[in-house]
C-alpha cells in the first residue's frame, strides 16, 4: 500500500451521478479536463460496474476508487471491480476493518480531533476531513498541530480559488464534489462543463 498515487493525482473528483451511463461520462469529461483522480460513489446506481469500465478503460492512467462505502459488502465489491481506494463518509470500526481487508488504501471521515483519532486507531490510511467547508483551511491547519504525521484529505468546500490554501494547510490531497462535478451539470447532461471545471482545477493544482 502506497500513498503516491493519491499524492499524485492531487485531487479527488467525487462522482454522485444519477446513472451509470452519466458517471462514465463524467469520468470521460474529468480524464479529458486533466483530472485523473476519480472516486466514484455508491450513490451512484450500478457503481461496481461505473467501477470495472473506467479500469478497463484508463487502467493506470488514472487513480480509481469507490466512495460513500458503508458496508463490508460495498467494500469487497468495489475491490473486485478494480477500485484503488476506498472512501467511507464516517469512521466505524468493523467498515474499516473490512476496508483494510481489501488491501487497498483506506480512507475513512472524521470532523472533530476525537473522530480523527478514532480513524487512526482503527487503521486509516488517509482521514477524510468532511464537510471541511464547516472550518476551512484554517481549521485544517489547527489539525495538522496534534497530527503532525497524519495524512489528511480535506473534502467538500474545495475550489480551484481556494486549493492552494488547502495545500498550504496540510492537505496530502483534496476530494472535489459539488464544485467539480455538480448534479446540475449532471442532470442536464453539461458534460462540456464538467470538463471546463476539471481544467480549472487541473490548473490551480499544478500551480500548487
Amino acid at each position: 500500500m502506497t500513498l503516491a498515487p493519491l499524492i499524485n493525482a492531487r485531487v479527488l473528483a467525487v462522482v454522485r451521478a444519477p446513472s451509470a451511463e452519466s458517471a462514465l461520462l463524467a469520468a470521460d469529461a474529468l480524464v479529458a479536463g486533466g483530472i485523473f483522480g476519480l472516486e466514484i460513489t455508491y450513490s451512484t446506481p450500478d457503481a461496481p460496474a461505473v467501477i470495472r469500465e473506467l479500469d478497463a478503460r484508463y487502467g493506470e492512467r488514472i487513480y480509481l476508487g469507490a466512495g460513500t462505502v458503508t458496508t463490508p459488502e460495498e467494500a469487497s465489491m468495489a475491490a473486485a471491480a478494480g477500485a484503488r481506494f476506498l472512501v467511507s463518509p464516517g469512521t466505524r470500526p468493523g467498515l474499516t476493518a473490512a476496508m483494510k481487508a481489501t488491501g487497498l488504501v483506506v480512507l475513512t471521515g472524521a470532523l472533530t480531533p476525537s473522530e480523527v483519532m478514532a480513524a487512526i486507531e482503527y487503521g486509516a490510511d488517509v482521514v477524510k476531513i468532511f464537510p471541511a467547508s464547516l472550518g476551512g483551511p484554517a481549521f485544517l491547519k489547527a489539525l495538522r498541530g496534534p497530527f503532525p504525521d497524519v495524512a489528511l484529505m480535506p473534502t467538500g468546500g474545495v475550489t480551484p480559488e481556494n486549493l492552494d490554501a488547502w495545500f498550504a494547510a496540510g492537505a496530502v490531497a483534496v476530494g472535489a464534489g459539488g464544485d467539480l462535478v455538480s448534479g446540475a451539470d449532471l442532470a442536464s447532461g453539461r458534460y462540456d462543463e464538467v470538463e471546463r471545471k476539471a481544467r480549472l482545477f487541473a490548473s490551480a493544482g499544478a500551480r500548487g
